[in-house]
């Protein structure tokens, strides 16, 4: 044949390479695709977090404003440990052993007020958009603060759609009395 040269070394190398650039590609191709999906992961991780955080604070500003209305107290004893259905402030010397872990409790029973926002679809299953359980806050009288008011630590704490998705918030919150209004024209 004139023209072409036989090299019988190089028979079958276009073949080999082609095999090989397929498996780089394709091994590129499948960590593409499961880098995406560790993405919707964490992204729905971090949607889940700030559904769990809302909802902490949601009970917390509830707490706020239910002692701005002059609700607050120098605390009465809650050293029985029972979930309580209307809002009590509880005096320093009976504090769960730990806020930062849930539920909280006393003497091993769970306590804490609940607080469910009319808008809140809680499914103890939780789901997708469901939150798991119902907020819920704690209100400890710290002390007085000076002679115009008293000072309180509220914690509070709220799910995203599952147990594993929880979010504890704490404020120190001033309530002042003898509080007067120099624009008030009544």
């Amino acid at each position: 044949m004139i023209g072409s040269r036989e090299f019988p070394k190089e028979r079958g190398m276009v073949l080999v390479t082609s095999l090989l650039l397929l498996l780089v590609v394709t091994i590129l191709a499948i960590s593409m695709f499961r880098s995406f999906g560790v993405d919707e992961k964490i992204a729905g991780n971090m949607r889940e977090k700030h559904r769990a955080v809302n909802a902490a604070e949601t009970a917390e500003q509830y707490a706020e404003w239910w002692l701005s209305q002059g609700n607050g107290t120098n605390g009465v004893p809650c050293n029985s440990p029972v979930s309580y259905t209307a809002t009590v402030v509880c005096a320093t010397t009976s504090v769960p052993t730990s806020f930062s872990s849930l539920p909280w409790t006393i003497g091993g029973t769970p306590v804490g007020i609940t607080y469910a926002p009319p808008t809140m679809n809680i499914f103890a299953g939780g789901g997708i958009g469901n939150y798991y359980q119902t907020p819920m806050y704690y209100i400890t009288y710290l002390g007085p603060a000076g002679t115009q008011g008293s000072i309180y630590q509220i914690d509070a704490a709220g799910y995203g759609g599952s147990a594993d998705t929880a979010a504890v918030v704490e404020s120190t919150y001033k309530v002042v009395t003898n509080v007067q209004c120099l624009d008030c024209t009544q």
